[in-house]
């Protein structure tokens, strides 16, 4: 069975990997992790659509990829749309904060994003932004440095600008005009989301477009294609690559997703 191409700028989309292996437990999957060209959110958008569109054409022509989940939220509002017309008959599923159940979910009517500071300033966010309930109040933070720290397994990095970052976007709350809800917009803060959950306190809500997206790749595909490897093959559910390091993303795989394969490099140009 052809596998499902995975890619981020790094391990954050291992976050979307694991939602998508628990709503397709069955299937086989290609992970591309572009560290070697990271991280995404702080370079100009013709980087980021270039990289996407290699990576894309990577996975299509060398693993025959029977669909594509753009893991990242800065390579879908950047080349989501480029993808599509390249590969009209390919599925392709990108990655988007999750603003709209945020505002069905909160009760204050204030709704926090932390995302990179590329998805904040796309075309594609402010589109979104716009078609959101006028209500609600968005109240945007741009977190950079966090994704290359939580890329880096720097704790301490990662407590520092998580606590910054949360202290700039408060107060939180469930008291009229205090902020209830947290929207993760970048696939890597999923991984600090204990360490946010701990500065925002337990009665705020931190919402991540994991699930959505695994459904999404879900509906998209032939009835039958959920079952593509038995239960109990030998075959590794995952085949983990690479333009950096393989032992770090080896690393984050085997401390945040279970039955991967060995990590391997790869030149993607």
């Amino acid at each position: 069975m052809q596998p499902i191409g995975v890619f981020d700028s790094g391990v954050g989309g291992l976050s979307v990997l694991k939602a998508l292996r628990q709503t397709l437990p069955h299937a086989r999957f290609v992970y591309v992790s572009d560290a070697g060209h990271a991280p995404y959110g702080e370079r100009d958008v013709h980087h980021v659509l270039d990289r996407s569109a290699a990576i894309g054409r990577h996975l299509v022509e060398e693993h025959e990829v029977r669909a594509l989940v753009v893991a990242c939220n800065t390579a879908t509002a950047a080349a989501i749309a480029t993808l599509r017309a390249n590969y009209p008959t390919l599925p392709i599923v990108g990655v988007e904060p999750a603003l709209k159940p945020a505002a069905a979910r909160s009760r204050t009517g204030v709704v926090g994003v932390l995302a990179t500071r590329s998805t904040l300033a796309s075309d594609k966010f402010a589109a979104l932004l716009q078609a959101q309930d006028p209500e609600v109040r968005f109240v945007l933070q741009a977190c950079d440095g966090l994704a290359a720290a939580i890329e880096n397994a720097d704790p301490e990095k990662i407590r520092a600008l998580c606590a910054r970052y949360t202290t700039a976007l408060g107060p939180f709350g469930n008291a009229p005009g205090q902020m209830d809800t947290v929207v993760l917009g970048c696939t890597h803060y999923t991984f600090a989301a204990d360490v946010l959950g701990t500065l925002v306190g337990p009665n705020v809500m931190l919402m991540d477009a994991g699930l959505p997206v695994a459904q999404r790749t879900a509906s998209l595909l032939a009835p039958s294609d959920g079952d593509g490897l038995a239960t109990g093959a030998a075959a590794p559910w995952v085949d983990l690559w690479t333009t950096g390091a393989a032992s770090a993303l080896e690393h984050a795989a085997g401390r945040w997703l279970h039955g991967t394969g060995a990590a391997r490099h790869v030149e993607i140009a």
